[in-house]
């Protein structure tokens, strides 16, 4: 970023809280640009009380001031959602569940129930646990743990992982983009987001579904 750049990063983002999660993923961003709302993204992930409703939005008023690109800013955060994913993966596959849960039990902020109710999504979602996992907080980030527990091949957990991703990450930037200076309002709506989001996820996967079905009998029924 150059130095005209940056001094209109500071000034375009002078308005918003300079501690807390915002203060610092503003820091990240007026550093780093877009590749920063990236890394604040991937390590949302690895610490799931770090809030993407918070800077998803916040990087969405960046792009509104035109201090990101938006494309950019959903392309950077979805690939550090993708990102710390997969490490969260790859602690599940390596330390197994007991030492999972004991390793979670140690860390500040997050809790064993937490891991477990992650573990009991997936369980009884399967692989498109971890599709819509990504738009359920919480679970959005710890559903990487059991995919990795279960040694869900990767190829299809980076699928998966990088399309739920993609869906929420737009949704809070593009909200962030369109409220401007009320960016914040994202947080305390995004409940009604996260329905409205997973509303049209479960439309997108059953058109998805019906459409396999239709490919399948239509040879069938030439045959007939």
């Amino acid at each position: 970023m150059t130095p005209t750049n940056q001094v209109l990063m500071m000034s375009a983002l002078a308005q918003e809280p300079t501690g807390g999660v915002a203060g610092w993923a503003t820091d990240l961003m007026e550093k780093l640009g877009a590749p920063g709302a990236g890394l604040a993204v991937a390590l949302e992930n690895l610490f799931p009380p770090l809030p993407s409703e918070v800077i998803l939005p916040l990087a969405g008023f960046a792009a509104n001031r035109g201090d990101l690109g938006l494309v950019s800013a959903i392309l950077f955060t979805t690939l550090g959602s993708v990102v710390g994913a997969l490490a969260l993966y790859g602690v599940g596959a390596g330390l197994g569940r007991e030492r999972t849960r004991g390793l979670a039990a140690r860390l500040p902020l997050v809790k064993v129930e937490d891991v477990d109710k992650a573990e009991e999504w997936f369980n009884r979602h399967g692989a498109k646990a971890v599709l819509i996992g990504r738009l359920v907080p919480v679970v959005r980030s710890l559903i990487s743990v059991p995919a990795g527990v279960e040694r869900m091949r990767v190829s299809l957990f980076l699928a998966l992982t990088a399309l739920g991703s993609a869906v929420w990450n737009s949704a809070l930037i593009l909200a962030g983009y369109a409220l401007g200076e009320k960016w914040h309002v994202v947080e305390s709506s995004v409940g009604v987001l996260q329905y409205v989001v997973l509303a049209g996820a479960a439309a997108a996967v059953t058109w998805f579904v019906v459409v396999k079905v239709r490919a399948k009998r239509s040879p069938v029924e030439k045959v007939k």
